[in-house]
């Protein structure tokens, strides 16, 4: 039987998926994120290893894989693994897209409401014990009927962003690098440049996979196309967004504010981003929801069976070179 490491417990419906394949494998016991040592060590004897986004896979711990068949990672995004070098020793990656589509887009809008009413403030303003009442002046925010909603990467997740919305009375743009026929046949949505979409958009969501070309997409330059009273949301991954230059423009009002759900360091975050007032900050949850965090773990449970089995895994986002 092969041997499997897994960096941390797995929801329920995975686990019992995996004992019910086998109960033999390790399991990192800490909650906390695993360290590239801590993974060095326990890798090199591994066929499988199911990991998490936070998990650096990176050279250094693949050249200590000496038998590694294959890589499950717990996430649509897998930027945490150097794909390259684990192409290159003919090692399989496989992500879980799709199951967390719902999850993540529901928690962008979650972010985009408690910006645009201030939730969040609000919330403090009442546990704080200073509301004494009813005033015209107290916490005003922005209505979304007649706003302009721009969606960067009309992927997957993007999409079921846009949908969501449905209803609510916002014009639609959005920027890929390909046409979504679905979110202009059902939102009249048109398809921009991303300047364009910055300049024109009383929101923008981004949605887009981190790569080299997605780093720091959205720099001081962006920001800068966009108009005071712009709010930015991401639920993507934290480097697509060039975290100074957004604490600077917050701080100094060139946008009204900010959601945000991952960042650029996780999970260090800046203090000047958690001591300002105008951003809606959360630790990373777009996937947790019991329904898709389980489905997650049953689907990296099945591409790691699939891999170690000979099979061509299902979710297959890397196939290496020696295959």
């Amino acid at each position: 039987m092969a041997r499997i490491f897994v960096t941390r417990r797995l929801p329920d419906e995975g686990m019992r998926r995996l004992l019910k394949f086998t109960e033999d494998f390790s399991l990192f016991l800490e909650d906390r994120p695993i360290r590239e040592d801590e993974l060095v060590e326990n890798i090199r004897d591994v066929e499988g290893l199911i990991c998490l986004l936070t998990d650096p896979v990176t050279k250094r711990v693949l050249s200590a894989a000496a038998r590694l068949k294959i890589i499950a990672n717990y996430a649509v995004g897998y930027d945490n693994i150097d794909t390259e070098y684990a192409s290159k020793k003919g090692i399989l990656v496989t992500n879980t897209p799709g199951v967390l589509t719902d999850a993540t887009a529901e928690c962008a809008w979650a972010l985009l409401f408690s910006c645009a009413r201030r939730v969040v403030e609000a919330d403090r303003f009442v546990k704080g014990n200073k509301f004494r009442g009813w005033s015209p002046t107290l916490l005003p925010g922005t209505e979304l009927a007649g706003r302009v909603l721009g969606i960067v990467g009309a992927g997957r997740i993007g999409t079921a962003f846009g949908l969501k919305g449905r209803g609510i009375g916002m014009s639609v743009l959005y920027s890929d690098y390909q046409r979504n026929k679905v979110l202009e046949a059902r939102l009249m949505a048109e398809r921009v440049e991303l300047d364009k979409l910055l300049k024109s958009s009383d929101f923008v969501s981004i949605h887009i996979p981190l790569t080299e070309k997605t780093h720091h997409l959205i720099g001081e330059r962006e920001i800068g196309l966009m108009k005071p009273s712009t709010y930015i949301i991401n639920t993507s991954r934290g480097a697509v967004i060039d975290e100074k230059a957004l604490i600077s423009a917050l701080k100094e009002g060139k946008i009204k504010g900010a959601g945000l759900d991952v960042y650029e360091n996780e999970p260090d975050i800046p203090e000047d981003l958690i001591n300002l007032k105008n951003v809606v900050l959360l630790p990373h949850i777009g996937s947790a929801t019991y329904k898709a965090r389980n489905k997650m773990a049953v689907m990296v449970v099945e591409n790691l069976i699939a891999g170690l089995e000979g099979k061509r895994p299902p979710n297959l986002v890397v196939v290496g070179s020696k295959q």
